[in-house]
């Protein structure tokens, strides 16, 4: 059984589940990957925490590891980027295999690419842990400028927390725009809530794109059917 620490947020959750079950090789019930889902969310802002000085999520997110791992969770999966900012922390208490979704992320690139565009909360941006693993793997990043984060990534992702999904895309579209505009030969989408929102919108780009939430439920069904 995968436990999944989610509600960061509901709609990146749910996101995450659905690409989980479609992307599974399964037949029938049976042969889908056992879950357990702890989705909750109050747990503090991540991207405040980082930036400002705002609450740590940590005490929260160890609770629901916890709770994960009392549930009987084998492994655990986190459907937010910029929580990852804590993973460390989490992995040095928890007694299974903690992935981490920018490992999953940056193994999906190809070795014909270069230049990797980032697109991600001021939080995850600010946090490195893209940019060093991609660094360690030979690429370059691209990340947004700060008008491009607070005008267009910044808004879009409030919006869809709001359920404006379609409206969170429209922004978040000129930010993935600009990345490519200025040489990214692929774009991360290392926020969970970008790709529902491009999505919504079928934004052109996203064939070019690496979805994070796609790479990490990737690896949670290897981890499965690796462990079954």
């Amino acid at each position: 059984m995968i436990g999944i620490l989610g509600g960061m947020g509901p709609l990146a959750t749910v996101d995450f589940l659905r690409k989980l079950v479609e992307r599974t090789p399964a037949a029938r019930d049976q042969e889908h990957v056992p879950l357990v889902v702890y989705s909750v969310p109050q747990i503090p802002g991540r991207v405040a925490a980082i930036l400002s000085g705002g609450e740590s999520p940590l005490p929260a997110m160890q609770a629901g590891v916890r709770m994960l791992e009392r549930a009987g969770a084998k492994a655990i999966a986190i459907a937010c980027n910029t929580a990852h900012h804590w993973h460390e922390e989490l992995a040095r208490d928890c007694s299974v295999p903690l992935l981490h979704i920018a490992d999953c992320a940056c193994a999906a690139l190809g070795n014909e690419v270069v230049q990797v565009g980032l697109l991600g909360t001021a939080g995850t941006l600010a946090a490195g842990f893209y940019q060093q693993r991609l660094a360690a793997r030979g690429y370059t990043c691209l990340i947004s400028r700060q008008d491009e984060i607070d005008n267009w990534v910044v808004p879009g992702i409030a919006l869809v927390k709001a359920g404006d999904v379609r409206g969170g895309g429209v922004l978040l579209q000129q930010a993935l725009t600009a990345l490519f505009d200025r040489g990214a030969q692929r774009v991360i989408l290392a926020c969970t809530e970008t790709p529902p929102a491009l999505e919504a919108i079928a934004a052109a780009e996203l064939p070019r794109c690496i979805d994070a939430t796609a790479a990490l439920a990737d690896a949670c069904i290897r981890w499965s059917m690796e462990n079954a």
